[in-house]
């Protein structure tokens, strides 16, 4: 609900003075002492957006289109700070003129609210204080992914979204992002760079786990119950909203051999023929509901045709086919578009090649896949032209400047993307109040009955996949005794159960597995992270060794498996008696499937191949297409 005399905002200020004016209360943002029409929340956020945009300078104008890192204490970018550097923020408030930044800050409730509250205040102390908008990677899922979600701070650990799509209900979607709305803005945090809408469609690509999939309706069903859960409406982002960025567009999950585009070995995606439909189809329902923003994808794209016309071999973040035309022009899209990160820096020697003495470090990253041929300014010039909004990871705005100075990109061109960034803000109500309480951040972040409830759907979104002789559910197993791998005891132990180190000595075994994989790129920082190559089971896995324990001693077995890629289960099903797939879930939780006090009901959310030789064959681009799957996509029994 817009603000207006009878419902007027709550006015929070630090240093700059409170206006009356007719009797009303506004903040004089500028300090002149009187009201300035973008200080005038009677007005629409476009007409005060435009106000602010004709008074700023190109400077200013610039820096709106950064999109920065806080740091942590030490200008680090180290993901367990529970504090940031706020003279290197200040610094980049007062004299770039970033507005928006990114925050991977671990602490508790109140410290972190503080701490978003100090970047407001710098913001403020600026000429027209312009407030910060704060963005994150995802925080509510009980996975943690380095460079792709934060975990930890209070905020409710629900399962990845490929369990959501294994549950297939948009209300539990919509519930879990009304709650991470709550969290997100209790904190100070106003954008959610989430969901993927990316198809899974390659089965070795380690970012399936962020997908709802490979269901293109499914996807955008559910892709909008996150949207609209998070920003508060099915019609666009409300006052007290979070900033919902979809992405990626568009293709990024046809990675050949799932080599992911964050890295120089994985810059290309292949989408032959008319397989890239699907992937944008997956998008449809994020634009009905008004999602607030759109990220492009990392990877170049080949082998597209597009209205008669071949695509462009640029990431499309450069890519005015893809973004003008497509998003802005046949789909109507009229939010922010934000740069995925990094996409105008040079790739340099390490960013291309890192060896065993030179490592990769996260100074070395860039992803200007398709433009590394031109100029830093010139690919500003290029993203800007084709489409983007704002630079993702970028503080320093000498390029972008340049780019107009030298007349590759008009100020006019800059005055609509700023004026798009501007009316977010006043949406959200920043202008008037950019601060929040750090007492009631701490009492509503770590509510014992919201974590109650995101255990219970990690445990319901498990996928049985194998029950013989009706193993599952095991009621009354206190006194029981278990032989344990890869778990942990204290949910055993608090179920009741008595742990043997002894499988000779145990009633039954539960052993705890993710997918496999491979270390590939090791020196590569993104490659070091990330899970690539082969998803079958072979001796020496940890896990695999352990089916072979148990199935030695006699065990009845329960394989409880982290589907972050869909595993090749062929040379598992002999040797364990019961197998529950999750995306995500505790130890509690996955005993609580075990037990039967939560029902898994999840199905599968993509095919699980049979052999390393029928995904070797499937198609890319193409999903759940290899030759005789062991479980087909929507697999799943009852107990």
């Amino acid at each position: 609900m817009r603000p207006s005399a009878t419902n007027p905002p709550e006015l929070g200020s630090r240093s700059k003075p409170i206006l009356s004016a007719q009797g009303i209360r506004f903040r004089d943002l500028d300090g002149n002492g009187t009201l300035t029409p973008y200080e005038d929340w009677r007005l629409s956020p476009a007409e005060r957006a435009q106000d602010l945009v004709a008074r700023m300078t190109l400077e200013e104008k610039v820096g709106t289109l950064l999109h920065a890192s806080l740091r942590g204490a030490g200008s680090s970018f180290d993901l367990s700070t529970d504090r940031y550097d706020l003279p290197l923020a200040r610094q980049m408030i007062r004299e770039n003129h970033v507005t928006s930044f990114i925050t991977r800050l671990v602490a508790d409730p109140a410290q972190f609210a503080e701490q978003n509250n100090a970047i407001q205040e710098a913001a403020e102390a600026t000429r027209f204080g312009i407030p910060v908008t704060i963005s994150s990677d995802p925080r509510n899922h009980f996975q943690f992914v380095p460079g792709a979600s934060n975990v930890g701070g209070g905020f409710s650990q629900w399962p990845e979204t490929l369990g959501f799509a294994a549950l297939g209900d948009p209300q539990i979607v919509h519930e879990f992002a009304d709650i991470a709305r709550q969290e997100y803005r209790a904190v100070g945090i106003h954008m959610t760079l989430s969901p993927q809408a990316d198809l899974a469609s390659e089965p070795r690509w380690p970012r399936q786990t962020g997908t709802f999939g490979t269901d293109p309706a499914q996807i955008s069903e559910l892709v909008a119950a996150y949207v609209s859960g998070f920003q508060g409406s099915d019609h666009g982002t409300t006052a007290d909203g979070v900033l919902t960025v979809v992405k990626h567009w568009v293709g990024y999950g046809a990675q050949p051999e799932g080599l992911d585009a964050h890295n120089y070995y994985g810059r290309f995606a292949v989408l032959p023929g008319q397989t890239i439909a699907p992937h944008m189809a997956a998008f449809r329902d994020a634009f009905r509901v008004q999602v607030a923003g759109v990220m492009p994808a990392y990877p170049v794209l080949r082998e597209v045709t597009l209205e008669g016309r071949k695509l462009e071999e640029v990431a499309p973040a450069f890519n005015a086919q893809l973004l003008r035309d497509e998003l802005r022009d046949t789909w109507h899209f009229q939010g922010i578009v934000l740069s995925d990160w990094l996409v105008t820096r040079d790739c340099n020697a390490l960013c291309r090649a890192p060896d065993k003495d030179h490592p990769q470090e996260l100074s070395d990253v860039a992803t200007s896949w398709g433009v590394t041929g031109l100029s830093e300014e010139e690919r500003f010039a290029k993203g800007l032209n084709a489409g983007v909004d704002q630079f993702g990871g970028i503080e320093d705005p000498q390029p972008l400047l340049k780019a107009v100075h030298d007349g590759l990109v008009s100020e006019a061109r800059i005055d609509h993307s700023v004026e798009r960034l501007l009316v977010s803000k006043f949406e959200l109500g920043l202008f008037d109040n950019p601060y929040t309480d750090p007492a009631a951040a701490a009492q509503l972040l770590g509510n014992p009955a919201t974590a109650q409830r995101a255990e219970q759907v990690q445990a319901a979104a498990q996928v049985l996949l194998q029950n013989r002789a009706a193993m599952l559910p095991m009621a009354g197993l206190a006194g029981k005794k278990v032989w344990l791998s890869g778990m942990g005891e204290a949910a055993a132990q608090a179920a009741g159960l008595t742990i043997v180190d002894d499988p000779a000595a145990a009633d039954f075994a539960i052993i705890r597995s993710g997918a496999p994989h491979e270390l590939l790129h090791p020196y590569h920082f993104f490659g070091s992270r990330q899970h690539e190559g082969r998803l079958d089971f072979r001796p020496g896995d940890e896990a695999y060794d352990a089916l072979v324990k148990a199935k030695a001693a006699g065990l009845p077995t329960v394989f409880a498996i982290f589907l972050d890629r869909p595993a090749i289960l062929g040379n598992v099903l002999d040797k364990a008696d019961a197998v529950l797939g999750n995306f995500g879930a505790s130890d509690a939780a996955v005993l609580d499937a075990i037990t039967g006090r939560t029902h898994a009901r999840g199905h599968l959310p993509f095919e699980l191949p049979s052999s390393m030789a029928a995904v070797e064959a499937q198609n890319p681009a193409v999903v759940n297409d290899s030759k005789d799957p062991l479980f087909p996509v929507g697999a799943g029994l009852d107990y």
